[in-house]
C-alpha cells in the first residue's frame, strides 16, 4: 500500500516546488497529473512553464474528472503520482455545472455543486487507498485571506475548502508551505 500527502499553502508559496521534491526522492518512475484546462494566453503559458520545470522523464496526464480511476489504474505503474492541482480541479469542476455558468446561485444548486464536487474528491480518496504509489497532491489554502466580494467566489472558496479538509484527513501525512519553507502537520 502507498501513502499519500497533501502540500497546501498559499500562491506561490513553494508548494508545487516541495512536492515536486516529494516524488523526486522516491527514485522511480512518477507520474504527474495536470488539473489544468488552458482558456487564454497567460493560462498557455503558466502550463508551458511547468511543463519545462519538470523532468523529462516524467509521464504526463491532464485531466480534472475521473482522478480516482487515473490513480488506482495507474499506481502499479509509478513510484509516486503528484496531482496538481487539487483546487484548479475543483474549478473546473465547479465550472463545469451548468447553473454555476448561467450565474444562477440557488441554495440549492449550490448544495448540489458541492456535493457532486465532493463525490468526486471521495472518488480519489478511494483511488490512492487502492494504489501502491505514493501520491503527493498539491492544493491551495484560500481560506487564509479576505472574505471574497463576488458570491461564486464565495462558493468556490467554501467548497474548496471543504474538499481540502476532507482530503487531509484521508492523507497520511500533510505539509503547509510557506514562503519556500514546508511545515509538516500530519
Amino acid at each position: 500500500m502507498g501513502k499519500s500527502i497533501l502540500v497546501t499553502g498559499g500562491a506561490r508559496s513553494g508548494k508545487s516546488k516541495f512536492a515536486e521534491k516529494l516524488v523526486k526522492d522516491l527514485a522511480g518512475p512518477v507520474l504527474y497529473v495536470a488539473t489544468a484546462q488552458v482558456f487564454d494566453e497567460e493560462m498557455k503559458l503558466r502550463v508551458e512553464k511547468h511543463r519545462q520545470s519538470r523532468p523529462a522523464d516524467w509521464a504526463t496526464v491532464e485531466a480534472y474528472r475521473g482522478l480516482g480511476k487515473i490513480v488506482a489504474d495507474q499506481g502499479d505503474r509509478y513510484q509516486g503520482i503528484l496531482i496538481d492541482c487539487i483546487t484548479i480541479m475543483v474549478t473546473n469542476l465547479l465550472f463545469d455545472l451548468p447553473e454555476i455558468q448561467q450565474e444562477d446561485f440557488s441554495r440549492n444548486s449550490i448544495e448540489q455543486a458541492e456535493t457532486r464536487i465532493l463525490e468526486e474528491a471521495g472518488r480519489l480518496a478511494q483511488g490512492i487507498a487502492s494504489s501502491p504509489a505514493t501520491i503527493v497532491m498539491v492544493t491551495n489554502e484560500l481560506g487564509s485571506g479576505i472574505v471574497p466580494e463576488y458570491p461564486l467566489s464565495r462558493i468556490f472558496r467554501d467548497i474548496a475548502g471543504r474538499v481540502n479538509q476532507y482530503l487531509a484527513e484521508k492523507a497520511d501525512e500533510a505539509y503547509f508551505v510557506v514562503s519556500g519553507i514546508p511545515i509538516k502537520l500530519k
